[in-house]
């Protein structure tokens, strides 16, 4: 009788193993999902098991999610959650999303760093495409402590961004995401940028906060060469770059059409007319053209510039205070013509 418990036990047992050896070649061999494209389910911080199973939902077949559940359940994964975007990809059986959910084998984003105006509105952005929400970012970017170690204060942290797109893992950490834009922005230096840099007198964060004003003089990428060179000029005679996107960077008033003369005492270390040399820091994210505009300038004797009467978008140059005068009034006499307060 002992001898038959011991034989039926084992038979049990082997029928067991190869029942689930069986179960986990169908899932492995058999598509969890019936999508012709891949998919992705983004799991965060706050999900459970049965949060994960109902975010694989939409993305299986029945056959699929049932060897998911079954996969999930009978395994430790309750206590291993790993955070990431995880892809379904069209011909993946239950084993190989399992697996790579379970061990973290996350698919990098593509973030985008824009050329925001403000800190509060890349922390807005950036949050839209990473787990970590705006507020978190936009804490560390106000954190002098987090700048400084970045080598940055809260004023010119903007000049650390150079927009373009990166690979990122989105459940990067907000640290971890400072360090990695830190090191890009070394990279884009390194080596030609810094050299000119270095010959025209300006660090790279001092490039990239006239590089900002100069963004937000024109959208007209060859002409900003030409007001490098005006504001550059300006600098080197010690006269104040009086440029009018700063004072609407200091008031955040961004929509303004005109600046009036009642707006230039405005109270502000931003305010390039009260203030001489550039202010603490960009009024933007610099663009990539702008920078470049800056380091390769055009040399000229012009020390002014006025908006086109015919409102191209484009600048005229003068190089007296008298000629200047002359451009303003033009085009004052056009804004009141427009009606444009």
């Amino acid at each position: 009788m002992k001898n038959f418990n011991s034989r039926a036990y084992l038979y049990i047992a082997g029928m067991g193993m190869i029942l689930i050896i069986a179960l986990t070649v169908f899932y492995a061999m058999t598509s969890v999902s019936d999508s012709e494209s891949t998919e992705y389910i983004y799991i965060d911080d706050n999900d459970t098991q049965d949060s994960v199973i109902a975010k694989l939902q939409p993305y299986a077949n029945p056959i699929g999610m049932a060897g998911l559940k079954t996969l999930l359940r009978h395994s430790d994964y309750k206590e291993n959650i790993r955070t990431g975007r995880y892809a379904i990809n069209p011909d993946d059986g239950a084993v190989a999303v399992f697996h790579r959910i379970k061990s973290g084998q996350q698919t990098t984003i593509s973030m985008v760093v824009p050329e925001a105006r403000t800190m509060e509105r890349l922390a807005e952005l950036l949050s839209k495409k990473l787990m970590i929400d705006s507020t978190t970012i936009i804490n560390a970017l106000k954190d002098e402590d987090v700048c400084h170690k970045l080598g940055y204060d809260t004023c010119n942290i903007a000049a650390m961004f150079v927009p373009n797109t990166y690979d990122m893992y989105w459940d990067v950490s907000v640290d971890k995401l400072l360090q990695r834009m830190k090191k890009e922005h070394d990279r884009f230096w390194k080596g030609d940028r810094e050299a000119k840099a270095a010959q025209i007198n300006l660090t790279p964060t001092e490039v990239a906060t006239l590089a900002s004003i100069i963004d937000e003089e024109t959208a007209d990428n060859a002409e900003k060469p030409m007001i490098a060179g005006m504001y550059i000029n300006r600098l080197r005679v010690g006269m104040p770059l009086q440029a009018d996107p700063t004072i609407k960077f200091a008031l955040k008033q961004f929509e303004l059409k005109r600046i009036y003369n009642k707006l230039l005492n405005t109270d502000s270390p931003f305010n390039t007319y009260a203030n001489q040399g550039l202010p603490p820091g960009p009024i933007k994210i610099a663009s990539i053209r702008g920078i470049d505009a800056v380091l390769n300038h055009v040399k000229h004797d012009y020390l002014y510039m006025c908006a086109k009467a015919d409102f191209s978008g484009s600048h005229v140059f003068a190089k007296t205070y008298k000629e200047h005068l002359k451009n303003a009034a033009e085009y004052t006499q056009e804004l009141n013509a427009r009606g444009i307060q």
